[in-house]
This record gives structure tokens, sequence and C-alpha cells, in this order.
């Protein structure tokens, strides 16, 4: 092999394998040594810190390429940990960065280091981090609690971003299209309905439809034509789950024609609605991640929000773990359904895989007309808008999910 071609496909095969794999991958290099860039080696330490077996004594960073055997353990440096994940962030692409990171706490045992202030600073903020956080918020030093919002924050602000005019484009189509205005607007023209009131004046001749009058949508803003009730489940398994749903209960809480309800719970009960109408920051810091699951008595909870059935959605968030009374809590689901109630249950709100869930409960919830499936956040949107134009959300979950939700 002599290529340059050749060389990076080695060293990225070296970079992937590390140095168990060193020796066999000299011989296939045209000099019979394969020499690492100076970037290849900053990458080669950075993933040895974590990849590489290691002993309990070692430093973050590793020893450098063409050694014995690479001596990276949990160090306890901060400073050293904080250069680490600069060269984390230098060289590899952002996903790649959360990727490293996670296995980084999970791996390593590095979440205490988080404490430090510098080295939280360093870390890239993403969902997984937030989670992580979350987790910990408890033992959060004071001297590192504002560094720790600051990075909740920076996630949330890119959540609401990617999320916020979806939503709102999906509640304000669903119900301006009740109503029409003699209020012209090209672009709130009803074709539909023009077309069909104005079939009687096509012209044969010119072969197309002469309209003698349009009509159009109503744009006016109503307050709280709809109620939204989020309940979610804030066991530790549903970690990303809980931040998606509390960005997605403050972006549906800005939006005056829905009067919107959001309760988190364990084995207990808290209505966080105030907290997320004004802050989901402070609402996620209101969140204690971890303890078991009362379903039922969370749903008994919410039931005093709904006052006009036909007009209220229920989201419950949760992998369907009950550690309440689940005969009770499917005949309150049944009973909300059959009063008119529209009700959903996501088994996972993330852009992760297939959930582990109760499939014996998922089975019995969605029998009884509330489908229960893993959601996506890019098709919840299309959930909300089905649901506030009346349509039957097992046939839309369905669909969507041979979308790939």
């Amino acid at each position: 092999m002599g290529t340059n071609a050749d060389h990076q496909a080695l060293s990225r095969w070296r970079l992937i394998l590390g140095t168990a794999a060193e020796e066999e991958l000299n011989r296939c290099s045209s000099g019979g040594h394969l020499e690492l860039s100076s970037d290849e080696l900053i990458m080669d330490r950075a993933l040895a810190a974590i990849y590489d077996q290691t002993d309990d004594t070692g430093q973050a960073g590793g020893t450098s390429s063409g050694a014995k055997s690479r001596n990276a353990g949990q160090g306890k440096s901060a400073p050293r940990l904080a250069q680490w994940l600069g060269d984390v962030r230098a060289f590899f692409p952002d996903d790649v960065v959360s990727v490293i990171q996670n296995d980084a706490m999970e791996r390593k045992g590095w979440k205490q280091l988080l404490f430090e202030p510098e080295v939280l600073a360093s870390v890239k903020p993403d969902i997984q981090l937030v989670g992580t956080l979350l987790s910990l918020k408890g033992k959060i030093p004071e001297q590192t609690k504002d560094t720790a919002r600051m990075l909740v924050q920076a996630v949330v602000d890119e959540l609401v971003k990617r999320m916020e005019q979806d939503i709102q484009r999906a509640v304000t189509g669903a119900l301006n299209r009740r109503q029409h205005t003699p209020l012209s607007s090209l672009s709130g023209i009803d074709w539909k309905r023009t077309i069909q009131r104005n079939l009687k004046h096509y012209d044969a001749g010119l072969q197309r439809i002469i309209p003698e009058r349009f009509y159009f949508y109503d744009r006016a803003r109503r307050n709280k034509e709809w109620t939204v009730i989020v309940d979610i489940d804030q066991s530790g398994s549903m970690a990303e789950s809980v931040i998606w749903a509390s960005v997605i209960g403050s972006i549906f809480a800005s939006i005056p024609a829905l009067d919107t309800r959001v309760v988190v719970f364990d084995t207990e009960v808290v209505d966080l609605t105030e907290q997320c109408a004004n802050d989901p920051v402070d609402m996620l810091f209101g969140i204690q991640l971890g303890g078991g699951t009362n379903i039922d008595k969370s749903v008994g909870y919410c039931e005093q929000f709904i006052q006009e059935p036909q007009k209220t959605l229920f989201i419950i968030i949760s992998d369907l773990y009950e550690g309440g009374n689940q005969s009770r809590l499917i005949r309150r689901m049944r009973e909300m359904k059959e009063s008119g109630v529209k009700t959903l249950c996501l088994l996972a709100l993330s852009d992760e895989g297939k959930p582990f869930y109760d499939e014996q409960l998922a089975k019995a919830l969605t029998k009884d007309g509330t489908p229960c499936f893993a959601c996506t956040p890019a098709l919840l949107p299309q959930l909300v808008e089905g649901a506030l134009k009346g349509q039957d959300l097992s046939e839309l979950a369905k669909r969507l999910e041979t979308k790939g939700i």
C-alpha cells in the first residue's frame, strides 16, 4: 500500500482499533511503520482515555501512540480532563463529541468531575449531558450551579428553536381552519370551499371556473380553545423524553389558543404548569429523575383539568412500567377516551431507537383506543395537528409509524 488514500484508510483503522492493532497495521503500511500525524496523535490520545483498557491510577489523556499499553484511567485532574474535552471538541464532529462525552461519563465514572467549574465549562452542551446534570442536580456544588444552568439553557434554547415554529404552525393551522371570514387574504383562501361553491360558474369555453365569491379562513386568535395536558413520567429511564416533553410543554404554554397543564410524576405527582410556562429551565430543575412510578395516581390528578372533553388532548409520556393500580389506570383511560378526550401515550419522545416498555399495558390501552408508541420530536406536530382536527389518532399513529416513528 503506497497511496495517500491507503494511508488515510490505515490511519482511520488505527484510530478505531487503538494500539492493539498497531503491529498488524504496520505490516500493511508501505514503510513498515504507520506514522500518525500530530492531529491524529491528539485524536488517538483522546480516544484512548475512554476506550482502551485502563487501570485506576492513570490520568485522562493517555500516552502517545506506540506505547505497549495506554495507561489512561479515571484521572482526577480537572485541568487534564478539561484539556481532553477541548481536544475532543476540536477534532471530532459534534455528533461524535456527544457520543464520546456520554461514554466518558458511563465508562469511566467521570460524572463527579462535572462538579469542577473548569471541566463543566469545557463540555459540549447536548441532551445527554442535560440528563446527566438533572440526575446529579442535588449534588452539584454552589460554584458550578451557574455553569450547569447555562449549559441546560443552551440545550433548551436549541430544542425550542428546532420545534417551536412547527408546533405553532400545527396548532394554528388546525384551529384556524374551523371558521370562515369575509376578510380578504390571498394566503388565507380556502381553495377547497371556494371551488366547491363556484362549480356552477364553470365556463366551458375557457375551461375554467370563474369564481363569484372567494372564501377565507379566519386567522383571528382565540384564547384557551383547547386544553392540552402533558403527563410526564420522570423515572430515570425517561430522561431524554422528560427533557423533550418539558420543552414542548413550554411551547404549548406559549400558544394563547391552548390551556396547557404540565404534570410530572414518579410515586408522587407534581404540577409544574407555572414553571413550564415561565421558564422550561426552571421546570427541568424542578424534576427529580428516578424513583418509582404511579401512572394511575397522576392520571387521577389530571382528570380535574378536563372541563370540556371534546376539546381536550391528554398526552402521557411514559414507558408504562406501572407501580400503582394498573387495572384502575386502564379503566380511567378508557373512560376518559369514551368521554371524548383525545388520548395518546408516547412510550418515548426522543430521537433514539425503540424504547423498553410494558408491552402488555401498552396493548391494553391501545385496545381501548389510546394509541401507544414511540415518537420522534419531528413528527409530534403532525400528531397534535391531527388531534385538534378531530382525526382518529389510532389511524394517524399507524400512518406515522410507517414514516419511521
